[in-house]
């Protein structure tokens, strides 16, 4: 058997647009519900999600028969976690707070076998080879697996042109909520201030000739940062659709409180 190509990353390169989900309910059987909803990806979050490894495998394993592509968000870029989260099968990885191009080069190396980066190779006790029986995978593994960085802070977006360049990273996510909060405006991502920052980092991902990405659950200004050049989007959270969609329900049936004639 031959490794299977990274659709995803493909479709970065070639500038088409990928929209998705964020998962943050940390049950492979939700995860299955929404990877046959029609996205073209989805992220498995372990950084602010109860996600481990062996969520994020079983999670892997139930999507898999779907025509979504999973992207693991890592709680942070350690390099061994990449290549445990590599080995149960991931091949898009989304690593948080990258702040500098030292940090994105070293986690474009952890990525990559050698002589391009510094991998460990354990393929024969790994999902991601199929137990070697995908029979080219280590010289393919490098080609297949894809980086994306999240630049998420005032002053990551400042290098974010550098961050960019970096051989082996395939794109570059920008983070609304905590720039919002470096800038001085927790909790509020859409400011106008922090809309315009955004906007600024696009453009310069662009520039760089990298796919960029954000999470946007405001649907006007999803489709404004799309009209900007965006390439992959989540539009919306698992947890926050079920929040809403469960407190809009029991508000039509709410029963009106008759105990104090006052309210009446």
């Amino acid at each position: 058997m031959k490794t299977p190509p990274n659709t995803f990353r493909q479709a970065l390169a070639s500038g088409e647009r990928r929209i998705g989900l964020w998962m943050g309910l940390a049950t492979p059987y939700a995860a299955e519900l929404c990877a046959g909803s029609g996205f073209d990806w989805l992220v498995i979050d372990g950084e602010h999600a109860p996600n481990d490894l062996r969520t994020m495998l079983a999670t892997l394993q139930a999507v898999a028969p779907y025509p979504v592509h999973p992207v693991v968000r890592l709680p942070h870029g350690d390099a061994a976690l990449i290549k445990q989260v590599l080995e149960i099968g991931a091949t898009t990885l989304l690593v948080p707070m990258v702040e500098s191009a030292a940090m994105a080069r070293d986690l474009a190396s952890a990525t990559r076998y050698p002589p391009q980066g510094t991998r460990g190779v354990g393929s024969g006790l790994a999902r991601s080879s199929r137990w070697n029986r995908y029979e080219d995978y280590l010289h393919a593994a490098n080609d297949t697996t894809c980086l994306l960085v999240q630049v998420e802070t005032a002053d990551a977006l400042a290098q974010v042109d550098e961050i960019a360049a970096v051989d082996g990273v395939h794109g570059v996510f920008i983070g609304p909520a905590d720039l919002a909060a470096s800038m001085g405006y927790l909790g509020q991502a859409t400011h106008p201030e922090v809309r315009s920052a955004v906007e600024d980092g696009i453009a310069r991902i662009r520039r760089a000739g990298k796919a960029a990405g954000i999470l946007c659950v405001d649907e006007a200004l999803a489709r404004h940062y799309l009209d900007l050049g965006v390439t992959f989007i989540a539009v919306g959270i698992d947890t926050t659709l079920l929040a809403n969609a469960s407190r809009a329900l029991a508000a039509k049936f709410a029963v009106p409180d008759t105990s104090n004639p006052e309210k009446g």
